[in-house]
């Protein structure tokens, strides 16, 4: 047993080296999805079961920012950086982290898919921004 405290306030987000540390969207901020299974398996005839190793790391990060938030503009130049200055110049490291636990996603190269869809709306609405990560490493720790 034991008491813990999670706070949203302590997961830290680095997008090539650019903090996005506010301005997230209420509720949930930050999504992480692993493109393949790490293993598949295949039956054969007589029932024999082989298992493959993918080794396929890519994963797509979800972060979900208001539209008044900072982020945007620090994501949408870096996206406009990538799309203008071509040779992959908005390629950078991604780090999610959860300083008050172990939880810890880490890529080398990292980058933005696609800018957010975009709605104006009474009260202000989050901008879902996609980012691709070649490999991520990653270590789903508690805290």
């Amino acid at each position: 047993m034991g008491f813990r405290v999670y706070d949203a306030n302590e997961v830290s987000v680095s997008v090539a080296g650019i903090p996005i540390d506010s301005g997230y969207d209420d509720g949930e901020f930050c999504r992480i999805e692993q493109e393949a299974d790490d293993f598949v398996d295949k039956a054969g005839t007589d029932g024999e079961v082989t298992r493959s190793k993918t080794n396929d790391r890519r994963a797509t990060i979800t972060l979900l920012l208001m539209q008044s938030s900072l982020g945007n503009a620090l994501l949408s130049g870096l996206n406009n950086i990538d799309r203008l200055a071509g040779n992959g110049a908005g390629v950078g490291p991604l780090l999610v982290r959860d300083r008050q636990g172990t939880s810890l996603y880490a890529a080398a190269e990292c980058w933005i898919s696609r800018p957010p869809n975009v709605s104006f709306d009474r009260e202000p609405t989050a901008r879902e921004w996609t980012l691709r990560c070649a490999v991520l490493e990653r270590f789903d720790g508690g805290n």
